[in-house]
């Protein structure tokens, strides 16, 4: 029997694969950059603490995340205990009074502080603690001195954040700080503990656990060797079966779909640039999407997200049309933008968003073309730049909720969850109505299985407690997410806020201690009228009530996504 040539391909993929279980590399090449530990390639979270994606990558500069869904920093230079990085957003992140992002991470295996030239601020919400705020032009007022006027028990107390801003030269006096003196480019130091170093030179991994302490996971190298090389073994076997069977299924099928893993091949239909449809949709050239956005332009800037940026387009048959640009074109990206195909292309939902077609996989980028939800998340509305101008009544917070449960609920019975349902991801069409998106995330979920295991991901402030420490992912993940969702609805509070106190930092928390001691009025957004209104009393303290099974830290506790809306249905009625 004569094997095919793509037969033959996958064969040598999987001795590649094999090959690379038993070490981490010493090194790895990135642009005009060498990354060694604790840095590494985004595709080898485990050979590293600090993870720099866009190695491979032909335009632009290679991107470092600091903390999972954090800030993504542009990476300028490298040293033995220095980066020098780039965020070009860091005045608007002061404008928009999200300056608190640019908080460095704290690890207990290692420490980061701005080398260049910076002022230390406290981000507090009590101004009675003392001290004078400080005078930045364009600036929130809740922000502190710290070495100027800022009283010790201030800097000490857990209801303050410490902020490094960095800064073009050195200031004179802390109290006087203007936008145009913030500098996007700075120096951070880096410090590995030398526990954390000895785990990795002896093939372990440093972790941190849920409360944050430091474990190295480490086995003999022998056992390490020998798990490898067995593994290895196993799966060379098991990647054989498979590509004998897809071969014999391919002969015996001719054209047609192929189905391994999570992705998805249509060989009866063309996928380049020009051809008819893939998976069911159609393809646009890039250069009408380039043309569509006027070449990308930053003021057509929707949002930002984890996988990529979203710009407002229009198309040559007059369509507004929202499209996803994804960051860098690799295997990790390619994936989520054909498992975003996949799933978007099978749902039929009127609060799902739309997806009209997508560029090629060979194309020069890798674009997703859904339809334009025109009036902002539900985020902008409840704490963002649209939450003063016209805050959301009762009624449209309570159809949101609604209209938010039956898509999710219409998911979890397509055997799908979403895995990163937030207000971010809820988009409002003119009349208020729910258009759930941004599916990069999800997963189709076997009917015959109890959970999927996978790294976690999603968004702080909405992962699944349980979820986070097993790596296993179900329905009920949603659920959780969601009750995050409905928390932020009755509150008009942000899912994460680090001017809250240190174990209130979370939504889920501060609403958990509030609700089990019935302090309703304390969480509930004033302007909607509790204890006013008996109606809306009443509603807000059921809904928080719902919201509370939601956040039940095992998942067993937790109602389902379809009990959760009929509930909402109930109390709506």
């Amino acid at each position: 029997m004569k094997l095919p040539k793509y037969l033959i391909l996958s064969l040598l993929h999987c001795l590649i694969i094999t090959s690379t279980l038993s070490k981490c590399p010493q090194s790895y090449p990135c642009r005009n950059l060498t990354l060694k530990f604790p840095f590494t390639d985004i595709r080898n979270p485990e050979c590293g603490l600090f993870m720099v994606d866009g190695c491979n990558s032909t335009h632009g500069l290679p991107r470092i995340q600091l903390e999972a869904q954090g800030l993504r920093y542009d990476l300028l230079q490298l040293s033995e205990n220095n980066m020098s990085v780039r965020y070009s957003q860091l005045q608007k992140l002061f404008k928009e009074g999200t300056y608190f992002l640019l908080r460095l991470p704290k690890y207990p295996f290692s420490s980061l502080t701005i080398a260049s030239p910076h002022i230390n601020l406290l981000s507090c919400n009590n101004p009675h603690f003392g001290g004078n705020p400080c005078n930045c032009s364009q600036i929130p007022l809740n922000l502190f001195c710290v070495n100027l006027t800022a009283p010790k028990e201030t800097r000490d107390s857990s209801e303050c954040s410490m902020i490094q801003v960095p800064i073009n030269t050195e200031p004179n006096q802390c109290s006087k700080i203007h936008l145009n003196q913030l500098n996007p480019e700075f120096t951070l130091e880096f410090n590995v503990s030398h526990d954390c170093y000895q785990c990795h030179r002896r093939g372990g991994q440093c972790f941190r656990n849920w409360i944050n302490d430091f474990y190295c996971k480490e086995g003999s190298s022998r056992l390490v060797l020998i798990l490898a090389i067995s593994g290895g073994g196993l799966l060379f076997i098991l990647c054989l079966l498979i590509s004998y069977m897809i071969w014999l299924l391919k002969k015996r099928v001719g054209t047609g779909y192929i189905r391994s893993s999570n992705i998805s091949f249509d060989t009866s239909k063309s996928d380049i640039n020009g051809g008819s449809s893939f998976f069911g949709i159609p393809i646009f050239p890039y250069t009408e999407l380039e043309a569509a956005t006027n070449n990308f332009d930053p003021s057509r800037e929707l949002g930002d997200g984890g996988f990529g940026t979203v710009y407002y387009g229009k198309l040559l048959d007059g369509r507004e049309v929202a499209i996803k640009r994804l960051y860098e074109q690799n295997c990790r990206r390619v994936e989520q933008f054909m498992n975003e195909i996949e799933i978007l292309t099978g749902l039929r939902h009127p609060n799902l968003v739309c997806l009209y077609g997508c560029t090629s996989r060979r194309s020069r980028e890798l674009l997703l073309v859904y339809e334009y939800v025109s009036n902002g998340t539900v985020a902008d509305h409840l704490h963002g730049e649209r939450a003063e101008a016209a805050p959301l009544t009762w009624p449209i917070r309570m159809r949101i909720a609604i209209e938010t449960a039956t898509a999710l609920a219409y998911l979890h019975k397509s055997d799908i969850i979403h895995r990163d349902v937030k207000t971010d991801n809820i988009l409002l069409d003119e009349n208020f109505h729910v258009k759930v998106a941004d599916f990069g995330l999800s997963r189709l979920f076997p009917y015959d299985a109890s959970h999927i295991s996978t790294v976690p991901g999603g968004t702080p402030g909405y992962i699944d407690p349980e979820y986070h420490m097993c790596y296993q992912v179900t329905d009920k993940s949603d659920v959780y997410s969601f009750g995050v969702v409905l928390v932020e609805l009755i509150s008009s509070m942000p899912a994460v806020d680090v001017s809250r106190q240190i174990h209130e930092i979370n939504l889920a928390n501060f609403a958990l201690t509030r609700i089990q001691r019935g302090a309703f009025d304390e969480l509930v957004d004033p302007s909607l009228g509790y204890n006013l209104d008996a109606q809306v009393t009443g509603v807000t303290t059921s809904v928080a009530e719902i919201a509370f099974r939601c956040l039940q830290l095992e998942k067993e506790m937790r109602p389902s996504m379809a009990e959760v809306l009929a509930f909402l249905k109930d109390i709506s009625n």
